[in-house]
């Protein structure tokens, strides 16, 4: 049977589904629930047509994930595949057959080169928990910004007792304690607000910490020589095992993990005009915890320091010194994730 290509655009509830041949012609059209029998119709679907070369689908990250997890598993070759550019939606229109049919002719015609990533491995369940501490993270300190406000406009006799306390977790525990009795006075409301936030920071608190005890040996386990690389601890180099994925064979260098993290300098040249630009583009996370690392070993790596000594005797900044540090650093994690000359994971 003849290969073919399958293009497919991806929403909440269903997915719709275009096959093209090799030549480009269009041979079909299907419409599939997002659910496993819709998975299997699809692959059913396709086989009836000819033999499935690739799937080119929009989101494998987001809502193509499931269908995307299911094709891998069964050893078809899925491509993660942007959706159209505005220029082309302004041409030829805009529907769910016309974005299926363009991100299969984006695998017909090379543009679409990105494995998509398994989701079936430790890095999967890492990018989960990490989530789930992320958040914790970002509401534990909404509250304790929202409690140090209610202290400063607290009644004066509650505030002056509670700036007595030395120690932000005694105060912290304190202010959980506290009985504001009932509501009549604006000083029992200022005590039963303040409770709440405490009481809630303090399980955010806990929450933090249980999800560090679940990831520490997980990461460690994954990633042994990333953790024993200088400047890297548990957050960064879970981080940077969720941006490579639980198939790293997918990143074909480190240029091209340096690019998916926004570390190399992006091409801006025009006529006459030679140079380059900053890539603000890349995984942003990772992009922030490869500058947690460059920080620390400025501080205190002795390598680092005669470093950047160096190029600041050559006129750089200290921005200019940190992106080219980042650029080291990631060639640094590509040793470590992914063996250099098969590709396959590190131990």
């Amino acid at each position: 049977m003849d290969q073919i290509i399958i293009g497919v655009d991806t929403h909440k509830s269903k997915h719709i589904a275009v096959a093209i041949s090799r030549q480009g012609a269009r041979l079909g059209t299907m419409t599939l629930p997002t659910t496993r029998q819709g998975y299997r119709d699809l692959e059913v679907w396709a086989s009836e047509l000819g033999t499935s070369k690739a799937f080119g689908i929009e989101g494998t990250g987001a809502y193509g994930a499931g269908l995307s997890r299911d094709l891998l598993a069964k050893g078809y070759t899925v491509l993660d595949v942007m959706r159209p550019n505005r220029q082309l939606r302004y041409l030829h229109g805009k529907s769910d057959s016309l974005d299926a049919e363009s991100a299969a002719r984006s695998v017909l015609n090379g543009q679409a080169t990105a494995l998509a990533k398994t989701q079936a491995g430790a890095s999967e369940m890492i990018r989960h928990l990490k989530i789930a501490r992320d958040s914790a993270v970002k509401a534990r300190s909404q509250a304790i910004i929202t409690l140090k406000t209610l202290i400063i406009n607290a009644p004066a006799e509650l505030r002056e007792m509670l700036e007595l306390i030395k120690g932000p977790i005694k105060l912290i525990r304190h202010i959980a304690a506290l009985r504001p009795g009932k509501i009549v006075s604006p000083t029992a409301s200022a005590k039963a607000a303040m409770r709440a936030i405490a009481r809630r920071w303090l399980l955010l608190h806990e929450e933090i910490h249980a999800h560090d005890q679940e990831l520490e040996p997980m990461v460690r386990e994954k990633a042994p020589g990333l953790m024993n690389t200088y400047g890297v601890g548990v957050m960064t180099a879970a981080e940077m095992l969720i941006v490579v994925g639980d198939n790293p064979e997918r990143i074909k260098s480190e240029a091209a993990l340096a690019k998916l993290c926004g570390v190399c300098p992006i091409p801006a040249s025009s006529g006459k005009t030679n140079r380059m630009r900053l890539n603000r583009g890349g995984n942003r996370q990772a992009n922030a915890a490869l500058y947690i690392v460059a920080i620390t070993r400025m501080r205190d790596h002795e390598v680092t320091q005669n470093y950047v000594l160096k190029r600041t005797a050559q006129g750089k900044s200290k921005r200019e010194i940190t992106r080219c540090l980042k650029r080291y650093i990631i060639r640094e994690i590509y040793r470590e994730l992914c063996a250099p000359n098969d590709a396959k994971c590190a131990p």
